[in-house]
């Protein structure tokens, strides 16, 4: 093929453009339809070499073939991804304005961005050496049992170890001992799971809500529908989607289950694996780069039934996808706050849609939005209204702290409450989001406050590791000795963390140990498991913690929850600030009573009176969210409206309001020449809420309308203006669309 073959090529820069190289014919060894989707290796600004894709083969091009550079590397031979994912992902770029480069990068694993093959790499095994031993030999060891329990049925990936809990460590004790050894193996890519299909026979007895949620689901198996699974805490959601997996798996298609936490995973992986003998893998960002690959590799050749993964997974290149599960859909972490973001919810709906394949939201809190669709009949409704078994919901109450004296924010009547559901051996929770010793160092004398430079927030006080954090920007700073103002020595720490309550619980309980879970204490790999093993066994009495603690974790023995302190978000100008205070509160709480002993929840505040309070305590969050919604329609804010945000941020605030003045010029423009601009609301440019980040001015342009539609169109003709702008190279900007923090 001596005639020259042009590639349009998207890269991964933020810019919506793509770039024309020219394809040796010595490199090209397929067929030219196949080219697109296929990445590239190519020459960029001088003597720099990036990753692209292949978007089109011999476009018109406006350059001489002359000016045009070669391809470096054809790295794939044919596309990388289906055709359904690809058109999904272009539908993305399109939906999110992101620049389709960026997009592709993000949507495939580290080592297939930086060039790697699509192919499994031999990884490490675990099989028995063959000397004897005997299993009640480690009774006193039981990890090291189990691994060689589950190595006496067959050898075993470390992956595969890993989601039952079998840590490195116990592992190399027992290479140590002479009893196990590692083997490099390539991945079984095993299709036998197709023809061999299981179930556990051990199920517990549905309740007649479950099952017509699980016959409604499995009716419409093969076709697109929307189902969302409303069920307070406790009520048997997971029970439901394994009873939905049933079918599909026996029919041979994978399944995807999303789930907002990576400290979710291992338990729902157990949960899965226990039920249904099918391969069943992992993908979040807890993992390595080629246990990714690895996992994503699995998907795309069927050796993988069952995905269970992060916001991330959703990416993941099925052969035969036939259901996606989204968990705690209301969760924030679905939505992607930095770079290409995405909605995870959003985009999976899109994805069954496109696949023709059911998809199923799971929540006890569903977000406004997904309420909104499902009251308007978009989804089909499905509610779990009792908890399972003989678990009975909890009780509620406010104590109002108003004049009461404090120890490190407990109240003398939670004390005394705490003292009398542990002296009944069960557990207690108490929740406050606010990790580290005290939110702020003060001066005793002049009232001086130790405040990061470069943040519009000050340094949280860790006293344990003796420094000064700033949660926003991550600077640390050895804590003063003196005022930076006055010079006095009387420095003193000003309102409660998680870490100086701590220690005040094990003052006033010495003998009901008390375990702190937040990201402060979690860090290391596989503490965060290590400490809901610990809590399971009753080795902790007192759980206390951060949002960590709130989503999804059964805990049998606890039978009181504790919300230290949530006046913060009664009085906050973000509007979802009350949804996220429902969630939160609903979340929290239904971690009391799940099993047959009742629970209790107490809320503290300086408000009782308050009306979100007392809505919650007394009705709920099926009431709240009902009046939620009656509250935005009156508003005409989202979900009964759409918004775009443009986000931008420099070191000179004048330059980054200055851009976003010209940008709403160019939108103002273009809604007076279409006609729109009584549909179309561009407010700003505003401060974001925190002004000053990291060194960095934030401002902010708010546009919002009825029509979904109307936005996208008037953003894609404002697009090439936005990137053509001068000032728009001096500043970092961002198009958020469908926003859910104003931060």
């Amino acid at each position: 093929m001596n005639q020259a073959i042009i590639c349009r090529i998207a890269l991964a820069i933020p810019l919506h453009k793509q770039f024309d190289y020219l394809l040796p014919s010595y490199l090209l060894k397929t067929a030219l339809e196949n080219l697109v989707g296929c990445r590239v290796r190519v020459p960029f600004g001088g003597k720099r070499q990036m990753i692209g894709v292949i978007c089109e083969v011999n476009p018109a091009c406006d350059y001489a073939l002359d000016k045009l550079k070669n391809i470096t590397q054809l790295i794939d031979q044919t596309p990388l991804l289906d055709d359904s994912l690809w058109s999904l992902l272009r539908w993305a770029a399109f939906y999110y304005q992101h620049p389709f480069g960026d997009v592709f990068q993000q949507a495939i694993p580290t080592l297939l961005r930086q060039g790697k093959e699509a192919n499994f790499k031999g990884c490490e095994h675990w099989q028995l050496s063959g000397n004897a031993f005997n299993l009640d030999d480690f009774k006193g060891a039981k990890k090291q049992q189990q691994a060689l329990s589950l190595l006496q049925e067959s050898k075993l990936a470390s992956t595969q170890l890993k989601t039952q809990d079998v840590s490195r460590p116990t592992l190399k004790a027992l290479q140590e001992k002479g009893l196990i050894e590692s083997i490099e193996q390539q991945p079984d890519c095993d299709l036998e799971w197709l023809n061999t299909f299981s179930e556990s026979t051990q199920k517990p007895t549905l309740t007649a809500e479950q099952a017509i949620a699980i016959t409604s689901v499995t009716q419409q198996s093969n076709t697109f529908n929307c189902f969302l699974l409303e069920g307070i805490t406790g009520s048997g959601k997971t029970e439901v989607y394994l009873n939905i997996l049933k079918p599909i798996l026996e029919a041979g298609k994978q399944v995807l289950v999303i789930v907002p936490e990576i400290g979710l995973t291992p338990q729902t992986v157990q949960r899965f694996q226990a039920r249904f003998k099918v391969p069943v893998y992992i993908k979040h960002s807890g993992l390595n780069a080629r246990e990714q690959l690895d996992t994503w590799l699995h998907a795309k050749q069927a050796s993988g039934a069952i995905i269970i993964g992060t916001r991330s997974a959703i990416f993941s290149d099925f052969k035969n996808l036939g259901l996606i599960i989204i968990d705690e859909e209301h969760d924030g972490s679905f939505k992607q706050q930095d770079g290409f973001r995405y909605h995870a919810r959003d985009f999976a709906i899109k994805r069954a849609f496109q696949q023709k394949i059911p998809i199923v939201l799971g929540s006890a809190t569903p977000s406004l939005e997904t309420l909104h669709n499902a009251l308007q009949g978009k989804y089909q409704h499905l509610h779990l209204t009792e908890r399972a078994g003989n678990a009975k919901p909890p009780t509620s109450s406010l104590i109002n702290l108003a004049g009461l004296p404090l120890k490190s924010g407990l109240s003398p009547q939670l004390i005394e409450l705490m003292g009398k559901h542990l002296a009944k051996n069960n557990q207690v929770i108490l929740f406050l989001n606010r990790r580290g010793y005290a939110p702020v160092l003060m001066c005793h004398e002049c009232g001086w406050l130790v405040k990061c430079p470069r943040c519009d927030a000050f340094y949280t006080y860790h006293k344990s590791a003796n420094y000064l954090h700033c949660h926003h920007c991550t600077a640390t700073l050895p804590v003063p000795r003196q005022c930076g103002d006055c010079g006095s020595t009387q420095l003193i720490a000003t309102g409660v963390g998680t870490e100086q309550l701590e220690e005040t619980l094990n003052s006033l309980f010495p003998d009901h140990p008390t375990v702190r879970i937040d990201r402060d204490n979690t860090r290391k790999k596989e503490s965060f498991n290590q400490y809901l093993r610990d809590i399971n066994k009753g080795k902790y009495k007192i759980l206390l913690g951060t949002q960590m603690l709130a989503k999804g974790h059964h805990f049998p023995d606890v039978t009181l929850v504790a919300l230290i302190d949530v006046d913060g978000a009664l009085f906050c100008n973000d509007y979802r600030a009350s949804e996220r205070l429902a969630q939160l509160y609903t979340q929290v709480a239904g971690r009391a009573g799940r099993a047959e002993k009742k629970g209790q929840v107490v809320l503290q505040t300086h408000h009782p009176e308050h009306s979100l309070l007392q809505d919650l305590v007394n009705n709920g969050y099926l009431d709240f969210s009902r009046n939620a919604l009656q509250e935005r329609n009156l508003a005409q804010l989202p979900p009964c409206s759409f918004q775009v945000l443009l986000r931008c941020e420099s070191a000179n605030a004048t330059q980054a309001e200055n851009f976003l003045s010209l940008c709403k010029q160019v939108l103002t423009q273009i809604s007076l020449n279409n006609k729109t601009s009584e549909q179309l609301l561009i407010l700003g440019p505003i401060p974001a809420s925190m002004e000053r980040r990291a060194g960095k001015y934030r401002f902010q342009l708010l546009l919002q309308s009825q029509q979904r539609a109307l936005l996208t169109k008037t953003l894609q003709q404002a697009q090439v203006s936005f990137d053509n702008m001068p000032e728009g190279r001096k500043v970092r900007w961002s198009i958020d669309v469908d926003p859910i923090d104003f931060v």
